[in-house]
């Protein structure tokens, strides 16, 4: 897997004067049956998450309010997506190791995961993730 495995995705919506809406159906607008979600929120000023890369897990993360950045990088390239609406998400492909950062106030990072948690699933130290890709 690569950077270029990853991707921004438009989600349906539904536009109303009274009010929009997104709805998403795994295995029909992201690329994976939905097994977990979570979401992030009250992050710190300055603050930042993720600093991981996952083994198997595919994800799909949404702005649900307010914006963050996501800088993915696959030991080769590295790119920036800054996420600030409710109805687009990035893909995120396993291998690729991933931190957010840039939180707005008030944000909410939303995470549809196709796994549930396994800890075993993750690479949190870097030189462990380049290595296992062979980069080390």
């Amino acid at each position: 897997m690569s950077i270029h495995d990853c991707y921004l995705l438009d989600l349906p919506q539904i536009t109303n004067p009274r009010g929009n809406l997104t709805f998403i159906e795994g295995g029909v607008h992201v690329p994976f049956e939905i097994r977990r979600v979570y979401y992030l929120y009250d992050v710190p000023g300055g603050a930042e998450r993720g600093g991981h890369a996952h083994k198997a897990l595919q994800q799909l993360i949404i702005a649900m309010s307010g914006s963050f950045d996501v800088v993915l990088d696959d030991g080769r390239e590295k790119r920036r997506f800054h996420l600030n609406r409710s109805y687009t998400g990035l893909y995120v492909c396993p291998m690729i190791w991933r931190e957010l950062d840039n939180f707005s106030s008030g944000s909410v990072c939303m995470v549809l995961a196709s796994n549930l948690y396994d800890e075993g699933d993750y690479y949190r130290n870097y030189q462990d993730y380049l290595r296992a890709r062979g980069l080390r």
